[in-house]
């Protein structure tokens, strides 16, 4: 099967297109013949040798996200038939034409969806509804603050955020990604320009002194800092992603005057069975809104498998709004 695998750490250029053996299903494990792969932040800052895979995934090929049907089954194996397509989340892996997986770590494809929007999906409405729902505990009428909100998970947030009767303000590096944010159902946007990130007075303003309830908070470093200047009482900010840094200098008596809930999540490292219970959630309660259409993958572009390199270069530019996607044939 045609792979990319990573022959060393540094950039792009690093990406290359081999053939290696399919691999064979465990027990309860499935084979599935992959269709599309989702290219995630997390599979560059591995590329750069800062995120080691996890034990039970290959350290050399990248992708946490795809989409596919099963092409074998494992001793066990009973919850899908040869034939059956789905999506989920691995380890890694996923940039190649096959991968196996643990049976339940897969949901089924609702009718209609193209491979290309089902591999968009598990890593970034996962996330957001893990993240801000599930831990967030995110209630109608509350107020959201979504950074990155033109990046997959923002954009799975933002359309929870609505369904779920919240308010939601998101910040972007560009103005335009806070636009076409809107038209996803974005309240309110805030472009965090310069090297100050400052959001936070602007985030108190929207909300006439009260703050935000919860903070997606996907970037990281400094906007920790800003965060706190902006939380409600008793908020909860939410620690996903690291793209601005991974130390910071935070007022602490801030936490303790605002009773504030910090906490960090990274679905990668959880035990097999938190796994499975994220994935879980996600087909019970996200998955029927993707297919009646009230949920929605963005997709800002599909390359070719083999051109994993410039799809890559693509993500970071920071200029795309949504996923970019592989096209594994």
């Amino acid at each position: 099967m045609r792979t990319i695998v990573v022959s060393r750490f540094g950039g792009p250029e690093v990406l290359s297109l081999v053939e290696r053996p399919r691999p064979e299903p465990s027990r309860h494990e499935v084979r599935v013949r992959v269709r599309a792969a989702g290219v995630n932040r997390a599979d560059i800052v591995q590329r750069l040798g800062r995120y080691p895979a996890p034990s039970d995934a290959p350290s050399d090929v990248l992708g946490l996200e795809f989409a596919g049907e099963v092409e074998a089954l494992g001793a066990g194996a009973t919850s899908w038939k040869v034939g059956d397509r789905v999506f989920g989340l691995v380890g890694g892996g996923a940039y190649a034409e096959a991968l196996v997986t643990h049976e339940r770590l897969l949901a089924a494809i609702p009718d209609g969806m193209s491979f290309t929007d089902a591999a968009a999906t598990p890593e970034a409405f996962i996330t957001a509804y893990d993240a801000m729902t599930v831990q967030g505990k995110l209630a109608m009428g509350e107020t959201v603050l979504i950074h990155a909100a033109g990046s997959g998970v923002g954009t799975a947030a933002i359309q929870l955020a609505r369904l779920s009767g919240a308010r939601s303000i998101g910040t972007a590096r560009q103005a335009d990604k806070l636009e076409r944010a809107r038209e996803l159902g974005l309240d309110q946007g805030i472009a965090v320009t310069g090297s100050s990130f400052a959001f936070a007075k602007e985030v108190m303003r929207l909300t006439a002194g009260r703050g935000a309830h919860v903070v997606l908070e996907l970037v990281g470093g400094e906007y920790l800092r800003e965060d706190l200047g902006c939380i409600a009482s008793e908020g909860r900010i939410i620690l996903v992603g690291l793209m601005a840094g991974a130390s910071v200098t935070l007022d602490l008596g801030t936490v303790l005057r605002q009773r504030v809930l910090l906490r960090g999540t990274m679905l990668r490292s959880r035990p097999l069975e938190q796994k499975l219970d994220a994935m879980q959630g996600f087909a019970r309660h996200v998955v029927p809104l993707l297919a009646n259409g009230a949920l929605r993958p963005i997709v800002d572009r599909v390359l070719p498998l083999a051109e994993a390199a410039a799809a890559h270069s693509c993500v970071e530019s920071n200029q795309s709004f949504g996923k970019v996607v592989l096209d594994c044939g």
